[in-house]
């Protein structure tokens, strides 16, 4: 079964409750991929049997906590009436109200527990602040004691640095940059050690974690000493997803840092729509890459982390 792990998903009605918390960066997403007949039907162009649905990175953040709480549950309840109306296309990631740690946590329970979601989606910081710091400690917790999927995404912050964000970064640049920053947080704080029950699934590839296993390795005892195994140690005990734009060689590069075995079909959509939608699959079989290796990134990593392979089988 094709599961597509990095799939987004807002309506107008969702995004204008995060302007009431002071989102200023919904604009891009308001008409994207809220057309669920297109969206089927480029899913069946291109070989997806389901998608799991996450606001991320338009999750529902703010100091306010009663309009946190109250889009996070907005967003979750959209999300399990689409995942009601197509159970077999759609699955789904809840939202949770951070920083507020106590509502978080009592949203979580409740997508998990009354609405069926299939893992937690979080931004790799929220309003600016590392997941790895002690305040969200008790998040991290309750999911350990789930035994959750956590899906982790970039936040759209420029890596909270000028020099992004002042030159047209943002997403080019400094989302990969987001998704390395937070990996690596998790490595050096020992994160999969400490909750090992949680399955973390990274974006972009681990954005350029492939290229710095070898570094870290080299570098974390003298600059991380409290890390608690070697990077690449850690780094295999985590996923990813292979949206990676159709590059090929970063692709094979996150083959050969995690294996084949630790990657999960992604494509980004709407942002990769069309024919860079059919793109974001097809790579993944390329003839450079063993046809082992592409079946298990396609059909069957995914489906064992949700826990669908018995499921599957019985269909087939």
């Amino acid at each position: 079964m094709r599961i597509d792990v990095h799939a987004h998903y807002w309506t107008d009605d969702y995004l204008d409750l995060l302007v009431g918390l002071g989102k200023t960066d919904t604009a891009t997403q308001r008409g994207m991929g809220a057309e669920l007949a297109t969206r089927l039907r480029l899913m069946d162009r291109a070989g997806v049997d389901m998608q799991v649905l996450s606001s991320a990175p338009q999750n529902p953040y703010g100091e306010d906590r009663v309009k946190a709480v109250a889009a996070a549950r907005f967003v979750n309840d959209q999300y399990a009436g689409v995942v009601a109306a197509y159970p077999d296309r759609f699955m789904a990631f809840a939202s949770a109200p951070l920083p507020h740690i106590d509502a978080a946590i009592a949203e979580i329970r409740r997508a998990l527990d009354d609405l069926g979601m299939v893992g937690v989606a979080l931004n790799t910081t929220a309003l600016g602040r590392a997941l790895v710091d002690p305040e969200f400690a008790p998040v991290f917790s309750e999911l350990d004691r789930r035994g959750a999927v956590l899906y982790l995404h970039p936040a759209g912050n420029s890596a909270c640095s000028p020099l992004i964000a002042d030159y047209h970064l943002t997403w080019m640049a400094g989302a990969p940059i987001e998704d390395t920053i937070s990996v690596m947080q998790l490595i050096t704080n020992g994160f999969p050690l400490r909750y090992p029950n949680i399955r973390i699934i990274n974006s972009h590839l681990g954005g350029a974690l492939p290229m710095l296993l070898q570094r870290a390795d080299n570098q974390y005892p003298w600059e991380a000493p409290q890390t608690p195994e070697a990077p690449s140690v850690i780094a295999r005990m985590m996923w990813y997803d292979t949206v990676g734009h159709g590059h090929l060689p970063a692709l094979r590069a996150a083959i050969d840092s995690f294996g084949a075995d630790r990657l999960l079909l992604g494509t980004d959509f709407p942002y990769e729509a069309d024919k860079i939608f059919v793109r974001a699959i097809d790579y993944i079989s390329d003839p450079s890459i063993a046809p082992e290796e592409s079946a298990a990134i396609l059909e069957t990593n995914a489906e064992r982390l949700f826990g669908l392979v018995h499921a599957a089988s019985r269909t087939a």
